[in-house]
């Protein structure tokens, strides 16, 4: 081979090498910042990951939602009519938020099975439910459709 042939072999090789870098990396960023979404039923299973992120939804529990005195921390309990999980919340809840009504939590779970949200969603009337969340309501046998607020699921 030609030194000149060698240079071109090395840096074609270089290229390769460097894109195959790039891509790798971004591949992995992308699949560290993936939200899942499981289930109460999932979780309380142990389907959901430990020491990751992940979505939980369903219905707030008639009766869980128990505030403490500093005004931000919040515990209550979702369900999917066949299991339910305890969450914890600090911060302000959105104005929807109540009990009966159907919601999305983003966070993880604490060394006790505990899941602790970073941010609440709630749905934004009384013809909406998240998607998730209607499919696992539909997948419990129930209709979400026909839960009114404030109503025990």
């Amino acid at each position: 081979m030609t030194p000149k042939r060698k240079q071109r072999l090395l840096f074609v090789t270089l290229i390769v090498i460097g894109i195959g870098a790039a891509v790798a990396l971004a591949l992995s960023a992308f699949q560290e910042n993936l939200l899942y979404f499981y289930t109460p039923s999932q979780v309380a299973g142990g389907e959901a990951p430990k020491g990751r992120a992940f979505r939980v939804g369903g219905l707030v529990e008639t009766g869980s939602v128990k505030r403490e005195s500093d005004g931000l921390t919040v515990h209550f309990t979702v369900t999917d009519t066949a299991k339910s999980i305890p969450i914890t919340y600090k911060g302000i809840l959105p104005d929807l938020f109540r009990e009966g009504q159907g919601i999305v939590a983003m966070g993880r779970l604490d060394a006790n099975n505990q899941f602790v949200a970073d941010e609440v969603l709630a749905k934004h009337d009384e013809n909406y439910m998240p998607p998730e969340v209607g499919d696992a309501l539909k997948k419990a046998g129930m209709d979400a459709m026909h839960i009114k607020p404030g109503q025990k699921p």
